[in-house]
């Protein structure tokens, strides 16, 4: 499209067709716009121009369409030439936006000015910009930017490619394996992988300064020593994240499976609908098959949810975008469903990439209801709608919502397609608890004193969730923090540092924080929070069956003889898993001891 025309003009000549006058390059910053630019002026031999957007313009009346004249004055001398104009954006913003003469009077001299190129072939210009629609579009047809092409954001294969050219010079060490780098920077273009490598040799650097004598020659044995290593990229990894994600709130969770105690069956269900894909993507193209889009975490407040979509991010290697509902709104029209398009934009740019809807509720709640009456709340909604299963694929990235008000959500989220999977995070059960406790004492264990039974707290803590245990841990430990400055008051410093050792946390701690630490699920919440879940896990014929058997066992609890007993179907109602036949039995013997 840009060789061909300058090396062999003939050719468009003989077709008698035009070769293309213009090239737009678009795509995120730092992917290589300008490089490809100067590799094609490169490969053809041809005279290359660059121009920087904001070079141009000046303050004097007619200076910067001179400059612009002089410019292309200068191409045509000395043809074959590439005019490049980095940042076109600034130069070329459409009329109607801009409020200054200058701007309109540049975009009209390069409109002319690409109608006039006299040399077809001999002259073509590139223009790079990361915002193209920011462009004034009598640039962008035919004629002038024939061509539109995006320059994305590398992946695996690219990135490898980018890998082996940045660190062509690099002295490596032989445990550095670059495919496991290319593997895990998604979302990284060419100019974030450069910044990695210098990054990583500047740490090699600076182990190896102290032994050095700015002042004296380097030997050569010193110069010898200087590698690459793989813990210098690990440590620079630390350092550079993806330009795609600066604009937007990403955190990289350091939080794993392991810090999530209990809830098996939740994690194995997330690994499917967000690792799976990206670990086995042949498989689901065999099966010509797609991965969930959406997923929705419910069930009572603490019981883990903003931690398993961290835990999740962290574990499939994902960037993670952490999208809190007020953040979103805005009172001026428009802006708060720009602000969805962005993050969606970003995620895509970033991709693998996790979008988390902290309390989902807050910015998704049913159309029409009081909730969901404002204008802008509704535009939000039909925005996020449209975003999960609009024209725009979603490839590579996964939404996950979180909240304890499923009921409140809109309808149309919820079908498949959209926020397809519904996973409920139930509170813990007593080997759940227990799994929590080992999590949040694990680094406890040598001061805990012989009285403090994990057994123990897991029976006294029934109706507590994973946060209400963090909070009762960490309660027993300010306990014995207090008791220790208590006993230590009036004690030197060195004193203190020498009897610090010796803290420990005993059962009497716990007992004192339970007093102040309650659990949040009586009997009553975990009921409701279960029959909330039944709406969006079971057909509506399950329904009926544990409608039928809840209505039972509260008329049974209403009689005033009280002699009927409702424990087992009360249990198998509210267990995990359901045996539907047992609980209609139960449920049937239940309503005949009832009528007797």
């Amino acid at each position: 499209m840009i060789e061909l025309p300058l090396r062999h003009p003939e050719l468009f000549e003989r077709l008698g067709i035009d070769p293309p006058r213009g090239v737009l390059l678009y795509g995120p910053p730092g992917t290589g716009k300008t490089l490809i630019a100067k590799a094609v002026a490169n490969e053809v031999d041809a005279h290359f121009i660059s121009l920087s957007g904001p070079e141009i313009m000046s303050k004097y009346y007619g200076e910067s369409e001179g400059k612009l004249r002089e410019v292309f004055e200068e191409a045509q001398e000395n043809a074959p030439a590439i005019i490049f104009i980095d940042e076109i954006d600034s130069i070329a913003p459409k009329r109607e936006d801009t409020k200054g003469e200058v701007e309109r009077r540049v975009v009209a001299q390069l409109l002319a000015l690409m109608d006039g190129l006299k040399a077809r072939g001999q002259v073509v210009v590139i223009a790079a910009t990361n915002i193209p629609d920011a462009i004034d579009p009598a640039l962008r047809r035919g004629g002038r930017f024939d061509r539109e092409i995006e320059i994305g954001i590398p992946d695996k294969k690219g990135r490898m490619e980018i890998f082996q050219v940045h660190s062509r010079g690099v002295p490596l060490g032989e445990d550095v394996h670059l495919e496991s780098y290319a593997d895990t920077t998604h979302g990284f273009v060419g100019a974030d992988i450069a910044l990695l490598v210098k990054e990583a040799a500047m740490h090699a650097l600076r182990k190896i300064l102290p032994k050095l004598d700015l002042d004296k020659e380097i030997p050569a044995e010193l110069l010898e020593q200087l590698k690459v290593t793989n813990a210098d990229f690990d440590e620079a990894r630390k350092h550079v994240e993806p330009s795609a994600m600066r604009e937007v709130l990403v955190e990289v969770p350091d939080v794993t499976w392991d810090d999530v105690g209990g809830l098996e069956d939740v994690k194995q269900e997330l690994r499917e609908a967000v690792e799976w894909p990206l670990r086995y993507p042949q498989v689901f193209a065999k099966l010509a098959t797609k991965p969930p889009k959406g997923i929705l975490l419910f069930g009572p407040p603490g019981t883990g949810k903003t931690m398993l979509a961290k835990a999740v991010a962290n574990e499939s290697e994902c960037n993670f975008i952490s999208v809190k509902g007020p953040e979103l709104l805005s009172k001026w029209v428009g802006e708060s469903e720009k602000g969805v398009r962005e993050i969606f934009r970003k995620a895509r740019q970033a991709s693998p990439a996790i979008i988390f809807f902290d309390e989902v509720d807050a910015l998704v709640p049913k159309r029409g209801s009081y909730m969901g009456s404002s204008h802008v709340t509704e535009s939000v909604v039909s925005q996020i709608l449209t975003e999960l299963d609009g024209l725009e694929e979603l490839k590579d990235v996964t939404v996950i919502g979180a909240t304890n008000r499923p009921d409140m959500l809109d309808p149309a989220l919820m079908r498949p397609g959209r926020m397809e999977r519904h996973i409920y995070v139930p509170p813990p059960d007593a080997e759940s608890r227990k799994k929590i406790f080992e999590v949040y004492l694990k680094d406890a264990g040598a001061i805990l004193t012989p009285d403090v039974k994990i057994d123990d707290l897991v029976a006294s803590t029934e109706g507590y969730v994973g946060a209400d245990i963090e909070a009762l841990v960490r309660e027993a430990k300010l306990g014995a923090m207090r008791e220790f400055i208590t006993v230590m008051a009036g004690k030197s410093e060195q004193e203190m540092a020498d009897a610090v050792v010796n803290v420990r946390i005993t059962r009497a701690h716990f007992d004192e924080a339970a007093k102040k630490v309650k659990g949040s699920m009586d009997r009553e919440s975990l009921e409701h929070a279960e029959r909330q879940a039944w709406e969006l896990l079971y057909n509506q014929e399950q329904r009926t069956i544990l409608e039928n058997a809840v209505a039972a066992i509260r008329q049974a609890e209403l009689r005033k003889d009280r002699e009927h007993d409702t424990g087992t179907l009360r249990d198998h109602t509210f267990r995990r898993t359901k045996d539907w036949n047992e609980i209609k039995r139960l449920t049937h013997q239940l309503e005949e001891e009832l009528r007797a």
